[in-house]
């Protein structure tokens, strides 16, 4: 004996008109969602303390690094570290987001290789030479990559060499340059 079947609901017979009142409820739903999902414009980092990071590396390197002190607004810290880079040489880093939107970073070593020149330089070809904060910079221009550097040789044996590099204006970097001071640990 068979089991009678029971008969098939009208409703599983949808019909088309059916099927686009449902993707018209669902998507009435997702739109009211995405309206009410608040949205950033930007996305940034957490603070960076430069002057913090800048006084823990002088106290463990002996070096006086820089840091730039009293920018004008809009001039944002974006990073700072101590790290080991080109030729093992130990790099003390404070980058900075200029007023315009643009990046500029702060390169410190000491007695560097030409290979560490190149390698923060993008292998620029030099430009000739500016002059910013006292001091004469040797230009660098990088036109297949928009990236420009600033760099300050001392000529004294174990000073720190000095590069300001990103895609800021020369003209930005040299603003940046006057503001740089040591940092005492």
């Amino acid at each position: 004996m068979s089991t009678p079947t029971a008969p098939r609901s009208r409703y599983s017979m949808g019909s088309a008109q059916n099927l686009v009142l449902s993707l018209l409820a669902v998507l009435g739903m997702v739109a009211v969602l995405v309206l009410l999902v608040p949205r950033v414009n930007s996305v940034s980092g957490p603070p960076v303390d430069i002057h913090a990071t800048a006084v823990d590396v002088a106290k463990r390197s002996g070096w006086p690094v820089l840091e730039a002190v009293g920018l004008p607004e809009g001039w944002t810290a974006t990073s700072a570290r101590y790290v080991r880079t080109t030729d093992g040489f130990m790099t003390w880093h404070a980058g900075y987001q200029t007023p315009a939107g643009t990046y500029v970073a702060v390169e410190q070593t000491k007695d560097p290789s030409r290979a560490w020149v190149d390698a923060q330089t993008n292998r620029a070809p030099r430009e000739g030479t500016l002059e910013a904060a006292g001091l004469t910079w040797t230009k660098f221009v990088r036109d297949t990559k928009v990236q420009n550097s600033l760099l300050n040789e001392p000529t004294d044996p174990g000073a720190l060499t000095t590069l300001l590099t990103g895609t800021a204006s020369f003209e930005e970097m040299a603003e940046l340059a006057t503001h740089l001071e040591p940092v005492t640990p």
